[in-house]
């Protein structure tokens, strides 16, 4: 497939297990998350993908994922850039804290605003209009040329950051976007037009 760029959450980490905010904290994997991404490696392989390049975050969960998938698809030693724009949403004063305690200290409404809302941040941190801000440049200018001359992307990211990029593929806007979610290794594999529109979308499950 020319223009072929794959989006892939990285499998559940030890905080999603505990119910943690984590943001730009640096879980690692469970032995569960390590298997999610593995299957996604092999999903990948069953559809014969191969990469040319491959993006992941500055956090070690994302970095284990995009490792694991290229493991699993035979090339272990594909160039795979790291970058902090592509790094969780910013959790602020939210970071490491139980999200029922946090219910219990601010409320269910509040908290809900701050994970749901486009563009409130919670304290000290991101709101998800802050993440699309900061990893939009990015992909705009590192990723999306690279699909556009043909080379085969692999970008193993973050729920938020992730959304970023599939509220621009999809056309999604600020009031449809913060119902998206993206399940951990869960592969998302677009093919794009000449114009960078999408042409073919799978969700590879199961």
């Amino acid at each position: 497939m020319n223009r072929l760029l794959v989006l892939a959450r990285h499998g559940q980490s030890e905080w999603n297990l505990k119910n943690l905010f984590t943001g730009w904290k640096d879980p690692g994997l469970t032995a569960l998350g390590i298997e999610e991404a593995r299957n996604a490696g092999r999903r990948l392989k069953e559809m014969g993908v191969q990469f040319d390049v491959a993006f992941t975050s500055d956090l070690s969960r994302a970095q284990a994922t995009c490792k694991l998938i290229l493991e699993e698809i035979g090339q272990p030693d594909l160039k795979t850039i790291a970058n902090q724009a592509l790094n969780e949403r910013d959790y602020g004063d939210l970071s490491g804290l139980n999200k029922d305690d946090a219910r219990a200290r601010w409320g269910e409404e509040q908290v809900h605003v701050w994970r749901r809302s486009y563009d409130v941040p919670p304290p000290g941190g991101e709101s998800l209009k802050d993440t699309v801000a900061r990893v939009l440049p990015y992909y705009i200018r590192e990723i999306l040329p690279r699909v556009m001359r043909g080379e085969r992307v692999l970008v193993a990211a973050h729920g938020n950051s992730l959304r970023a990029l599939v509220m621009v593929l999809d056309g999604l806007t600020s009031e449809t976007i913060p119902s998206l979610e993206l399940a951990t290794g869960i592969p998302l594999v677009y093919g794009l037009n000449e114009d960078t529109t999408v042409a073919s979308k799978q969700v590879l499950e199961g």
